[in-house]
């Protein structure tokens, strides 16, 4: 897919995984710049920038941490500076602490809320008025499956995900009048570092589930976004784009 010449891309959490696969997929579009955000594993993020150069595009790591209100809106100034616009958002930076509800702990809740909704709030703020002014711009945010059906020991987590849902599109209605899309991606079980820990007969209960029979990969979940960001989706917002291999319809 193309169309992002001289496009600016921010993606949070984009050292690795999902993250990592929609920053390469955004240079291999044709974005002239993505700037990837990571908390910290730095070779990890300079690992990536490379590959995103590799692909033709400027990228450069930006440190902060998305739970950090006052971070995100430093960011996001300094990529206007570096920059002078950002046209697309992914908010993927996220976090998961799994307990049973009796057991978990405000400290557990709180990390996942603060990094899971309200930093990509943060980020949707601090974008609005630049992507006002420049009357266009593409903001998507990788919700989860869980956050649409639910998990046992997962209360926090999919609630931080399931308000991603809300927010998209209670926001998208508020942009649209300035040509700013708003929209969500639901992976489902996807292939990343969230999901090797787990053992072999875990895994395939859990894929036993799947109709398509596997999990997914994170360049398919990151072709979803680059998709929703494109203009070929220039009549989308308020859509939460499930990549899930059937497991939740």
């Amino acid at each position: 897919m193309s169309g992002f010449k001289d496009k600016v891309v921010l993606v949070t959490g984009g050292s690795r995984g999902i993250g990592r696969a929609c920053a390469q997929a955004f240079a291999k579009a044709g974005a002239s710049t993505v700037v990837i955000s990571y908390v910290g594993n730095e070779a990890a993020a300079q690992e990536t920038v490379g590959l995103l150069q590799q692909a033709g595009a400027k990228a450069e790591a930006v440190r902060f941490d998305v739970a950090d209100t006052a971070a995100c809106t430093s960011a996001v100034e300094g990529i206007l500076k570096a920059h002078g616009r950002l046209d697309v958002l992914v908010n993927n930076a996220g976090v998961a602490v799994d307990g049973l509800v009796m057991r978990h702990k405000d400290e557990d809740w709180d990390r996942q809320l603060d990094t899971n909704l309200k930093g990509a709030f943060a980020l949707i703020r601090a974008v609005s008025r630049p992507m006002m002014k420049q009357k266009s711009g593409a903001i998507i945010n990788l919700t989860s499956v869980v956050g649409e059906m639910g998990n046992p020991g997962q209360a926090a987590y999919s609630a931080s995900k399931a308000g991603l849902i809300g927010l998209t599109k209670s926001v998208a209605k508020e942009l649209a009048s300035r040509n700013i899309r708003v929209n969500a991606v639901s992976p489902g079980f996807i292939g990343t570092d969230m999901t090797s820990h787990l053992d072999d007969e875990l895994r395939q209960k859990m894929v036993s589930g799947i109709p398509l029979a596997r999990l997914g990969n994170p360049e398919e979940v990151a072709g979803a976004v680059v998709f929703l960001a494109s203009d070929a989706a220039s009549y989308i917002t308020g859509e939460v784009l499930k990549v899930n291999g059937g497991m939740y319809m």
